[in-house]
């Protein structure tokens, strides 16, 4: 090798050298950065990888789980087995830190947490409170759609310095929904439904649940029009809905269903006549509301369906 093809490879292996160099320092740098991100109320600014996060909805830990992030708190509402396994799998312990209605504050401060994640329509009162302890990032999680989650979790992503995971996630949660959505068969409408020993609340279009059924295609009975999201049922406005078939997340033992199965006009619901009221997870179905539990979801009701036909 002659003296210019000498010279030419050592300017190749240096420049080399250099591109590795610059390039593991900027992704050190993506990693160490400061960074502010806005939420639903302020913002929070915040240096390299929180690892002492408190969660104060499913949602939010959903979200975490699904690209391998455990938070240390969450407000489990003292029921553990309300987490769906695809979240326990990636976290499997965590310090309750009470309601998600009423979290407890001494609970998250005892915690001494670096980042605090919270709905807004629950804990929008207690955000100075929260802002005393940590940095707090106010999302929507309650009442938010399938499409808003998706677009939430790019937020809380930047939060937890996982942009690019979340980024590559997002990909590969929209394929496998794609994947479901052409597995399903033309199904009659669908509609899921909660029962307590308080009643049974319908969820609409505008809901997580709904709204995941509507972007695998299938339509439920009440008007895409209506915003309520959550609506309180009786048995004969369940009648006028009259799905094909009738999802039911069961939270207690006793409820309404009980009375109303002896009701003449239950046996005239479509769902009733053709056996196609089922019991699904409400953990799955209304709690986690994220990537997990849309696939769960997807997975749940593409069984379900196709088994029909």
């Amino acid at each position: 090798m002659g003296q210019r093809a000498y010279f030419v490879f050592g300017l190749l292996v240096t420049l080399l050298g250099s591109l590795l160099s610059s390039a593991s320092v900027s992704a050190a740098d993506t990693r160490t950065d400061t960074r502010t991100v806005r939420g639903e109320i302020g913002e929070v600014t915040l240096t390299g990888t929180p690892t002492r996060i408190v969660a104060l909805e499913f949602s939010f830990v959903d979200a975490m789980a699904a690209v391998g992030v455990a938070p240390l708190g969450i407000a489990d509402d003292g029921k553990p087995e309300r987490l769906i396994p695809a979240v326990k799998a990636v976290v499997p312990t965590w310090h309750s830190v009470g309601s998600r209605y009423q979290p407890s504050l001494e609970a998250i401060a005892e915690l001494k947490p670096d980042l605090i994640i919270a709905d807004l329509e629950r804990h929008s009162t207690i955000y100075q409170d929260l802002s005393r302890i940590a940095p707090t990032l106010v999302l929507k999680s309650r009442g938010e759609t399938y499409q808003e989650n998706l677009e939430a979790v790019i937020t809380l992503a930047k939060a937890i310095n996982k942009s690019p995971e979340m980024a590559a996630r997002l990909a590969q949660h929209r394929e496998t929904m794609a994947a479901f959505k052409a597995e399903i068969q033309a199904p009659g409408t669908v509609q899921f439904a909660v029962l307590s020993e308080r009643g049974m609340w319908m969820h609409g279009p505008a809901s997580y649940a709904g709204s995941v059924l509507d972007s695998l295609g299938i339509k439920g009975p009440i008007p895409e029009q209506t915003e309520q999201a959550y609506i309180p049922t009786s048995l004969e406005q369940l009648l006028a809905a009259n799905p094909d078939w009738l999802l039911i997340g069961r939270y207690s033992e006793q409820t309404p269903l009980d009375e109303w199965q002896s009701s003449p006009m239950y046996s005239l619901l479509r769902a009733v006549k053709h056996d196609r009221v089922v019991e699904v997870s409400p953990g799955l179905w209304s709690l986690s509301r994220g990537m997990l539990a849309a696939e769960g979801m997807a997975e749940n009701i593409t069984k379900l369906l196709n088994s029909q036909l």
